[in-house]
């Protein structure tokens, strides 16, 4: 009696251990795979915050762009930005306060 007592404590021992062992295990992967999941979401919402500025960006570009097609635009950005005049035109720059 006492053998058998001792055998099913053994079986009963190594079940468990066994079972904690198998418990152990999934919950790790599960906590890994759950950071992940974080990461790429945390990850996802800047890329999408960063997307979204870039579109901003290029819509800005692109009026840009279409302005520059125009030669009149052209003519008055080069004087305001780089000081030309035209033919008997005096440039005074006046120092903003």
């Amino acid at each position: 009696m006492s053998k058998k007592k001792s055998k099913k404590r053994k079986r009963l021992f190594s079940l468990v251990l066994i079972s904690l062992a198998i418990i152990g295990f999934t919950t790790f992967t599960i906590g890994k795979y759950w950071v992940e999941i974080y990461d790429k979401y945390r990850e996802k919402k800047e890329l999408e915050k960063e997307y979204v500025t870039l579109k901003e960006k290029e819509a800005e570009l692109k009026v840009d762009a279409n302005k520059l097609q125009d030669p009149d635009y052209i003519a008055r950005y080069a004087r305001e930005k780089y000081l030309y005049s035209k033919d008997g035109e005096f440039i005074l720059k006046i120092p903003e306060e």
